[in-house]
């Protein structure tokens, strides 16, 4: 990978972020899979220093948090009983923290639908977030007792509930049921009723799938290692934050967010080069 030049580089990470699987980017680049393997850990170890380094004292008012679920090597059913004690082989969920003005993402998990999981979400977003600031997730249980023990009562926190219709399946299916109602509950504090809402980070999740080949349902381009998965999600939130000028906003969420103000790109990754700061 040494000898790779920095446009081979940029043209594999540009592949990978738009929904390539490895073997498709070998073939389209002409690099070799191992290479394009490494280069893909190099970059997703460097974009999570960058997220972590860079994502601090954000202003937000409106935090929205919601998983998306996918699986590494195998699917839950097929693990063994030593595998699923290990944890880093089937079912895993990506906690994914957005602000719901800048479309930000100001923090993610990778792992378990836990309620420890949870609460180290709530403990980054309240290292992240200096002020208070209103929180809207989903009914998993896991969240109540992480943002109590988080915040106490120095958040406003609503959740929504969507109830699903029940149908009788012929057959397996991806799609969700119909929606046939939807329940706000304020839980602590005084959120704001309009906008306790999910909609935006559930947005987020979609793009996701479609930027990263291992998240698409019903494909062999699956995380064979959690390693791997954790470094081209870090890609993709440093690509989504960073680089990809938002279609409503006009500009990157980091500088929406006033993180920055101007557009990173992948040189600013791979040679270490930082860009000035918004004042």
């Amino acid at each position: 990978m040494n000898a790779l030049s920095l446009e081979k580089k940029i043209l594999v990470l540009n592949s990978l972020i738009e929904g390539n699987s490895i073997r498709s980017t070998m073939r389209l680049t002409g690099v070799n899979k191992k290479t394009i393997m490494r280069l893909l850990v190099e970059a997703g170890d460097k974009a999570k220093e960058i997220l972590n380094r860079e994502i601090v004292n954000i202003r937000s008012r409106f935090v929205q948090c919601d998983e998306i679920w996918c699986y590494v090597g195998k699917k839950q059913k097929q693990c063994t009983d030593e595998e699923k004690k290990f944890g880093e082989v089937g079912d895993q969920y990506i906690f994914v923290a957005m602000d719901s003005d800048s479309k930000l993402i100001i923090s993610y998990l990778i792992g378990k639908r836990t309620m420890d999981n949870a609460r180290s979400v709530m403990k980054d977003l309240n290292y992240r977030i200096p002020t208070r600031f209103q929180l809207s997730t989903d009914a998993f249980s896991g969240y109540y007792d992480a943002v109590d023990s988080v915040f106490g009562a120095d958040i406003d926190y609503g959740t929504i509930h969507k109830n699903y219709a029940e149908e009788i399946k012929t057959e397996k299916r991806y799609s969700p049921a119909y929606i046939t109602s939807v329940s706000l509950a304020v839980i602590t504090g005084n959120p704001i009723n309009r906008r306790i809402s999910t909609s935006h980070v559930e947005r987020q999740n979609l793009t996701m799938r479609m930027s990263m080949r291992r998240l698409t349902r019903l494909t062999n381009g699956f995380s064979k290692k959690l390693r791997n998965l954790e470094c081209a999600v870090a890609l993709h939130f440093y690509h989504y934050n960073f680089m990809r000028i938002h279609s409503s906003l006009r500009v990157t969420p980091a500088m929406q967010a006033n993180v920055t103000h101007t557009i990173w790109t992948w040189e600013n990754l791979l040679l270490g080069t930082q860009m000035k700061k918004a004042a």
